[in-house]
């Protein structure tokens, strides 16, 4: 399963989208093929989740925290910045999308 979370939180009197965390494994290319590397699912995924973080980051400038692990990408954001907030509603509605054609993808919000 591939767990979308995005955590909403305060910024002064706002409450807006204040990180997300991409984690696990979407599972879609090992059903079809045992080689490693195979699930467009994950690609597609961990592509979008590193163009969000680098735009947020080095195009607008955005003070937030970035952490690559195995499995997981978290953002967190440090200040609140509205073109931030429309890339992070626009990438969780893409990864929406996908959920309701992928069953193995769960997006969160909280």
């Amino acid at each position: 399963m591939l767990n979308c979370v995005f955590r909403l939180g305060e910024f002064g009197d706002v409450e807006a989208f204040s990180g997300f965390e991409i984690s696990g494994h979407a599972g879609y290319g090992e059903a079809a093929n045992e080689r490693e590397g195979n699930d467009i699912v994950c690609a597609a995924v961990s592509s979008c989740t590193m163009l969000v973080c680098n735009a947020i980051t080095e195009n607008y400038g955005a003070t937030a925290d970035v952490k690559v692990e195995e499995n997981r990408i978290t953002l967190s954001l440090k200040e609140n910045s509205e073109s931030a907030q429309k890339l992070i509603a626009a990438f969780c509605e893409h990864l929406e999308t996908l959920s309701r054609e992928y069953e193995n993808i769960k997006v969160t919000i909280k």
